[in-house]
């Protein structure tokens, strides 16, 4: 595998693993040419709008990361970690495009987007960000990685994906491969220049409580925007409690939520101790987009 060797330590060993060179990947998803339905992912509003919602929330907040890194980047010396920076913001910016196309169809189906998204990028990155010092914004945006790569471990590991559109699941899986790529990016600046281990974890008490809180609000924003298309609302949520393939997911979600937080809160903890490249590189040589 191209790429740099990192030495990494794991419960008393030493093992020395190679993270890919990130590759910057433009896509261009023909989300208008698809014929994208509103309940694409298993004819569940609720399951839809809970991915939806989650995506409303990467533009502004992978420019929010791309900000927290690039406010520590000439402080670092490290040829091949300032390599792996470059790669990181390129990934993080042809996300958040890809996603902003797939806003249009969102609205052309006719959900408004707009009061969502100023509210959260006023509150979020108008008025908290500015709250908060340097080092917590890069130990946040170093758990919400941490947090984005296992999303993107269980997206490549599950096959509830094959439930979904299938180019909003291409989206989602390409997005999940990337995520895993540069997982350790923002970790290993935030080391570089202040390593603390109890700003470390405030940031990640501080990441699940905003992602959490994000997420919720914009699904929410999502179902009432569905009421007023005239969806039965009670009668969907009934059929998602009754569907054991969406309960089962659930579970599932929530431990890897869960694990993500324990692996954390190790002291020892590094985003290599979890050697998933291998599970990126080959769903992108699957699509032929390994290289670029």
């Amino acid at each position: 595998m191209d790429g740099s060797s990192a030495t990494v330590e794991t419960t008393g060993t030493t093992t020395t693993r190679q993270a890919p060179k990130i590759k910057v990947r433009a896509m261009g998803f023909p989300f208008r040419e698809a014929g994208i339905p509103r309940h694409w992912f298993m004819g569940s509003p609720h399951l839809t709008h809970l991915s939806n919602a989650l995506q409303l929330l990467f533009p502004a907040g992978e420019q929010f990361f791309i900000r927290s890194v690039k406010h520590y980047e000439k402080q670092i010396d490290d040829p091949e970690l300032r390599a792996r920076i470059r790669g990181f913001y390129g990934q993080e910016g042809r996300h958040g495009h890809e996603h902003e196309r797939f806003f249009k169809v969102l609205e052309e189906q006719g959900y408004e987007l707009e009061s969502f998204l100023a509210w959260y990028q006023d509150l979020a990155f108008g008025k908290l960000e500015k709250r908060v010092s340097p080092a917590m914004r890069l130990a946040i945006t170093a758990a919400l990685e941490h947090f984005t790569a296992a999303m993107g471990r269980n997206a490549l590991t599950s096959d509830f994906l094959d439930e979904a559109h299938p180019i909003i699941g291409d989206l989602m899986r390409w997005h999940a491969a990337e995520e895993i790529e540069h997982k350790s990016v923002a970790f290993d600046v935030f080391m570089a220049v202040d390593g603390r281990y109890h700003v470390r974890v405030i940031g990640l008490f501080a990441a699940l409580a905003g992602l959490t809180r994000f997420w919720a609000e914009g699904t929410k924003h999502f179902l009432r925007e569905e009421a007023k298309m005239g969806t039965d609302l009670k009668a969907a949520a009934k059929a998602a409690r009754e569907n054991p393939r969406l309960q089962l997911e659930r579970k599932r979600r929530a431990e890897m939520f869960r694990n993500a937080v324990l692996e954390y809160l190790r002291p020892s903890f590094h985003p290599d101790d979890v050697d998933d490249y291998e599970l990126a590189r080959s769903y992108l040589a699957s699509i032929g987009r390994l290289d670029g």
